[in-house]
């Protein structure tokens, strides 16, 4: 009998080492979920600004970014040869761009360069090379003037078009010294203030710095200001309001229209409007031009305007102009 009981034991074990052994053969592993890889989502969304970034960087055609004329290494505030005596004999015939230029830098003369398959004007200024106004007083440039509207009836305007591509702009010790005009709107006004050729608003590029492709300091790209007046002649901190617009990429290709005139002031039929409205990049930036009644001129430049410290490098392409006055 204790055979029996035994043998009964020893069945009774072997049958259930048997079902323990095959319940671990055939069942998949506890922990296999616990071993799945879980994206975090702060880390995908880094990854997917790495691919939209490189998808940037592969873009081709007149609309990618260009940098190639960008120039680069030491530099003289003057260059040999560029000391013109006139301010607008500067310029090559059959120029690209519109308008007359005025070239105040012995850095550089107006010429152009073709990027991407694009004809840009040259607009290449340094701290300190006005040689052509008394030491200390106005800021170096190599800007177009273009014709100015001399009536101020509904309906008068200036309007200017093109494509811009910011390479470099001044740089200071002091934020508020920093960047270089682009652009500017103009007109004299009745009355006494400001200058004799008083700025309306003008369109400030400021250098953001990052690190380039070889892990050096530079500028990679542009907060776009609009500098403008409080009131009629303002200039200084007093008299004008910096007011951020937009960024734009190192050696990118902007489409610009600014327009400057005189429209009815929808709220009083009795009234005007004296205004300079800025398309950038596809993004409305309007401005209306303070105390219009005393407005007597619309009127544009654009080109490369003021750098306090470095160097300023601005290009200009496909520009177009037009002018339309009624009494």
């Amino acid at each position: 009998m204790k055979k029996m009981n035994l043998k009964l034991t020893l069945i009774a074990a072997l049958f259930v080492s048997g079902a323990f052994l095959s319940c671990q053969t055939n069942e998949e592993p506890i922990d296999k979920e616990e071993e799945e890889v879980v994206v975090d989502p702060e880390e995908e969304k880094e990854e997917e600004k790495e691919e939209e970034e490189e998808e940037e960087q592969e873009e081709v055609g007149p609309y990618s970014v260009y940098i190639a004329d960008e120039l680069t290494g030491s530099y003289a505030t003057c260059t040999e040869g560029k000391n013109n005596s006139d301010r607008s004999t500067a310029d090559i015939p059959n120029a690209v761009n519109h308008g007359t230029i005025d070239d105040r830098s012995c850095y550089s003369d107006y010429s152009e360069v073709d990027a991407n398959g694009v004809v840009y004007g040259v607009y290449n200024i340094t701290d300190g090379s006005n040689h052509l106004d008394a030491p200390n007083t106005l800021q170096p440039r190599i800007e177009r003037s273009l014709s100015r509207s001399q009536k101020t009836g509904i309906g008068s305007y200036v309007k200017f078009s093109g494509r811009v591509r910011i390479l470099e702009v001044g740089k200071t010790s002091s934020d508020g010294s920093d960047g270089t005009y682009i652009m500017q709107a103009k007109g004299k006004h009745t009355g006494e203030g400001g200058s004799a050729d008083p700025a309306i608003c003008l369109y400030l590029a400021k250098p953001i710095y990052g690190k380039d492709s070889n892990g050096n300091t530079t500028q990679v790209s542009f907060n776009l200001y609009r500098e403008q007046i409080k009131v009629r002649g303002g200039s200084g901190a007093s008299g004008r309001d910096v007011v951020f617009l937009t960024n734009i990429k190192k050696g990118k290709p902007t489409d610009i229209v600014l327009e400057v005139g005189f429209r009815q002031d929808p709220n009083d039929a009795s009234k005007k409007i004296h205004y300079a409205d800025a398309l950038i990049g596809g993004l409305a930036f309007n401005f209306n031009i303070p105390e219009p009644e005393r407005g007597t001129q619309s009127g544009i430049r654009y080109g490369a305007y003021r750098v306090k410290g470095g160097r300023a490098q601005i290009r200009w392409a496909n520009t177009s102009f037009e002018k339309v006055e009624k009494d």
